[in-house]
């Protein structure tokens, strides 16, 4: 018996001996890479010559985080994820759809682990870069290469394709995550260890990953007055990977939409007010939906208006936009608004053809020539073109919707949401706050957050106000989608996003090609509530047509 103790003794040391020799050996040929604060004062005065006055930025690097305590706890798996491993696996998925992907790990070509690791290096390569980094990511799930190999162990023959089971998310960092803090950009909520939102909780029953949070505007870009999109005080200023420091990123869901194109997720979700999905999805060349208020459940979201707010997928392909929609529906009983939808979007879009469809295209932007090209592409694809002149009109007490839902609603999120270690209340603390330390944590005002304080609609005003904005909104779309028979209004980017906002209008925004200067623009499907399946298969078949997304040329490698 002494024999046999001391053999597996002896086993057992030199496995630890080896185990250790190689995971000395990996670090000599991979030194981990550390993210380096550098004087940014260069970079900061470029930024006045720019031509869009929102790019005049104050600061770029987070002054709360440090980079690299994105990365730290997963450290020590990519110490065993060497550069040779990464370019391996690129050709695998780079530009690839879900299906695609799906297919390569069923094939045995790829693992869910190996996936997982591909995109936290990615990540921590580029945003370690300070010439290359796009501050799209604010944190990383710590247990998601745990859960990835929990996966792998898993059968894969019966594996849909089709399926979000083991893809990398990242969420808006508004979503809530339990084994996440979701800040919402915001240093009053930088511990906010809250619940996971429903959305969220649908992702894990269909075993997606979550790979981390993806940076935004503060607070969804309701806190300052003319403020850098893409800027939060945890996260820093989003940057554009087609045009870094050149082309804003659109916001709110800022980082959302940077990560999707640099490749740093399979897929990501986005939140929407007014927006903020559809302008980063543009303006960073993916594709981004704006469903009808109700389809997505908005529980666990921090707030700006229950009457306005929906998540969204924001995604490379239609495709991967179907599966992610598919993937979160789901009738929520503690969201009043929310509905119970019976639709497989991924089988819908296989229908979609611009044959004989009705297009809505509005005449006064035939004058954008890349507009105009998407239009006549659409025409000899067989659709059918119908010029449009809608009346301009106002939105007469559109922000008062906006400052009393966030006035009330935001309350309502910290008192039964978030988590315990909390202080702020409501808008008056969170202001009082900011206040503390204002060149940390609000550089550039809270203008919007005093606006909410100073604005005394009364309830019976603002369901005033609601309805004489839906009636508004839904006659400017209605009046030409009723008259010609439309199956949809093509607009640009997030051009008449607040119409479809307050309209209650789903959207989605697909790449429609690029400017002289290669800044990213989207073509915008816009049709009446709970027209989602046929937005997609519009979206997926102009997509087909025209193959417009190109991968931003600073981050293919």
């Amino acid at each position: 018996m002494k024999n046999v103790s001391f053999f597996l003794f002896a086993i057992f040391v030199f496995i630890a001996c080896k185990k250790q020799d190689k995971t000395e050996t990996q670090l000599e040929k991979e030194p981990r890479v550390v993210w380096q604060p550098y004087d940014e004062a260069a970079d900061l005065a470029a930024t006045e010559m720019l031509e869009q006055t929102r790019m005049h930025l104050k600061l770029i690097n987070s002054k709360v985080l440090d980079k690299n305590d994105i990365w730290k706890t997963l450290e020590p798996e990519l110490d065993f994820f060497s550069e040779e491993k990464y370019n391996d696996l690129k050709k695998f998925i780079l530009e690839k759809n879900i299906p695609t992907i799906q297919q390569q790990i069923k094939d045995g070509k790829l693992t869910y682990e190996e996936l997982t690791l591909f995109y936290i290096y990615r990540i921590r390569k580029y945003e370690s870069d300070n010439a290359l980094s796009l501050n799209s990511v604010i944190s990383l799930n710590p247990k998601v290469v745990e859960q990835a190999r929990d996966l792998d162990k898993m059968d894969k023959k019966n594996i849909d394709i089709n399926s979000i089971f083991g893809m990398p998310i990242l969420l808006k960092d508004n979503i809530g995550t339990k084994d996440m803090v979701t800040t919402a950009g915001a240093v009053a909520l930088q511990n906010n260890k809250s619940k996971s939102a429903f959305i969220t909780e649908r992702l894990l029953d269909k075993n997606a990953l979550i790979l981390g949070k993806a940076n935004l505007s503060e607070w969804a870009y309701f806190l300052c007055s003319g403020c850098p999109v893409g800027y939060s005080a945890i996260g820093g200023q989003t940057l554009n990977p087609y045009g870094r420091m050149v082309f804003e990123t659109g916001g709110s869901s800022s980082g959302s939409g940077v990560a999707v194109a640099a490749n740093f997720c399979v897929a990501a979700i986005g939140t929407e007010t007014s927006g903020s999905i559809l302008s980063p999805s543009s303006q960073n060349s993916v594709v981004g939906l704006k469903p009808t208020i109700g389809v997505l459940s908005r529980t666990g979201i921090v707030p700006i208006s229950s009457t306005l707010d929906t998540p969204g997928p924001m995604t490379k392909s239609v495709i991967d936009n179907a599966i992610l929609l598919n993937a979160v529906i789901g009738k929520d009983d503690n969201d009043v608004i929310s509905k119970a939808i019976d639709i497989n979007f991924m089988d819908s879009i296989k229908e979609g053809s611009l044959k004989e469809k009705r297009f809505g295209v509005i005449k006064e932007l035939l004058e954008d020539s890349i507009y105009k090209i998407a239009v006549e592409k659409i025409k000899k694809a067989g659709g059918e073109i119908i010029e449009i002149e809608p009346e301009r009109v106002q939105l007469p007490g559109f922000l008062s919707i906006l400052n009393i839902d966030m006035k009330n609603d935001l309350p309502v999120y910290i008192s039964t949401q978030s988590g315990s270690d909390i202080t702020v209340k409501n808008i008056k603390d969170a202001i009082v706050f900011n206040q503390q330390d204002s060149i940390k944590r609000i550089p550039y005002g809270q203008q919007l957050f005093e606006g909410i304080l100073a604005d005394s609609t009364t309830t019976e005003e603002l369901n005033v106000i609601k309805e004489n904005l839906k009636t508004i909104a839904r006659n400017y779309f209605d009046t030409h989608i009723d008259k010609h028979q439309l199956d949809v209004i093509l607009s640009i980017n997030n051009y008449h996003a607040g119409y479809a906002a307050v309209a209650k209008y789903p959207a989605l925004t697909v790449p429609m090609g690029y400017t002289g200067k290669g800044e990213p623009k989207g073509l915008t499907f816009i049709a009446k509530p709970f027209s989602e399946a046929l937005l997609l298969q519009l979206g997926y078949a102009y997509e087909q047509a025209t193959k417009e997304r190109k991968e931003p040329a600073n981050y293919m490698d």
